[in-house]
């Protein structure tokens, strides 16, 4: 069995940095005029990946190494320099001493998410008739992406430019299998995953709102399960919003919640 430790958390924590990095390393890769960089700094994971970039931020900040002031005089001037706001996903883990260091130095939290974990087994189901779900190449890039931005725009038009960019890097990051579900040779749904350390990161799946409700998010769960078990793994992630629908369907699933983490950013200097 495995428990809800300091331990997990760093596992959990260093898996999800790790793809915080690969993400902006792809940036990188793809528009080498790109101003993405990455450092680790106190233990933690510091990445920018472009002002407001949902990747520009810190984990495991206070987890792997007390947290000091000097750290966060470094951490902050490495945000500020590149003139966007510092944010850092926190693990409670981090201890409360982490948190009232940020609280005196002018940051308040603003997001709150639930880490999922479950051990990884190899899966017992079938396939659904007529379903298929492969890795894609990277010559797919683009089908997956539109595929992707399909299914998390439906509710959110307004993001689909963005999806489809960002899509395309998470075809390219390392050590990130991206995954392509068909009915009848049809693409219907997209996954992916981020593999560090024998830790399976699974990042959000979705579905084409007119193949919705034809087993696709188990499809797409199981053969990146199967995928993971072939690559060693033995830990499996999600990251979800505390108590939203995500959340539910990973636990239906067989994933526990870990921990509640708070995001932080930057509102005002401290004293």
């Amino acid at each position: 069995m495995i428990f809800a430790d300091r331990q997990l958390a760093e596992r959990l924590e260093a898996a999800e940095g790790f793809a915080c990095m690969q993400f902006a390393a792809a940036r990188k890769r793809v528009h080498p005029d790109t101003t993405s960089t990455w450092t680790r700094i106190g233990g933690a994971d510091v990445v920018f990946d472009g002002i407001d970039a949902p990747t520009t931020q810190t984990f495991g900040l206070g987890l792997f190494a007390p947290l000091t002031a000097g750290h966060l005089d470094t951490i902050e001037q490495f945000f500020l320099s590149r003139s966007t706001t510092p944010m850092h996903e926190i693990c409670p883990f981090a201890g409360a001493d982490s948190m009232d260091l940020l609280c005196a130095r002018g940051y308040r939290p603003f997001e709150v998410s639930n880490v999922l974990y479950r051990t990884i087994e190899q899966p017992a189901s079938h396939q659904p008739e007529g379903t298929r779900v492969r890795v894609v190449g990277m010559d797919e890039s683009e089908l997956w992406s539109a595929i992707n931005a399909r299914g998390w725009a439906h509710e959110h038009p307004e993001f689909e430019n963005f999806l489809k960019s960002t899509g395309a890097l998470l075809v390219a990051r390392e050590n990130s299998p991206c995954f392509l579900a068909e009915i009848d040779g049809t693409p219907a749904a997209a996954g992916a995953l981020s593999i560090y350390k024998g830790v399976a990161l699974f990042a959000g799946a979705t579905t084409v709102p007119e193949h919705r409700r034809r087993g696709l998010q188990g499809a797409l769960l199981s053969e990146r399960m199967r995928y993971a078990v072939e690559q060693g793994c033995d830990l499996a992630m999600m990251v979800a919003e505390a108590g939203s629908n995500s959340q539910r369907n990973a636990e239906r699933q067989g994933f526990r919640v870990a921990y509640t983490r708070l995001k932080w950013k930057l509102v005002k200097a401290g004293s």
